[in-house]
């Protein structure tokens, strides 16, 4: 690399939750760069999750779900000799959160319900549960680290 590493650009928090990390989410969520949209469809879900499991606190537990979707290892490919190999390699901490974030995002577009906030509720409280594609979608990429671990000795990235 040429240039030194691009800075992190601190993040503001929302304005509903003081929270940096709901920022982030939303901003995945985002399409077309409608943020208010965004926002509206994440505050309408975390109020379905509050009404639904009857607790007060609906944050705590999407919290709790992208806790349960975090990967903590991950693999990637790497070409030896003409051949190549899936090598397992531990996630950095701010990776790992991304990728918990569209992992939920993504499964939670895919179901079914009619509005998106209601998609995203419920996806949020079967990864609360330690179900649901989100979770799934982890334990597979743990179970393809695991099934790679003999080719762990190849190296760095």
């Amino acid at each position: 690399m040429r240039k030194a590493r691009a800075k992190k650009r601190p993040l503001l928090p929302d304005p509903k939750f003081g929270e940096p990390l709901v920022t982030r989410f939303v901003n995945m969520m985002m399409l077309d760069g409608k943020k208010s949209t965004s926002y509206r469809i994440f505050y309408d879900a975390i109020d379905i999750v509050s009404e639904k499991t009857g607790e007060g606190n609906g944050l705590e537990l999407w919290k709790e779900a992208l806790n349960n979707v975090m990967p903590h290892v991950e693999v990637r490919s790497k070409r030896v000799g003409g051949a190549t190999f899936q090598i397992p390699v531990q996630i950095r901490p701010d990776r790992k959160v991304s990728v918990a974030m569209k992992w939920l995002i993504s499964y939670a577009r895919k179901r079914n319900e009619k509005a998106m906030a209601n998609r995203l509720a419920a996806e949020i409280m079967a990864a609360a549960k330690e179900e649901g594609a989100a979770v799934k979608k982890r334990l597979d990429t743990h179970k393809m680290a695991e099934a790679n671990k003999a080719f762990a000795h190849f190296g760095r990235f």
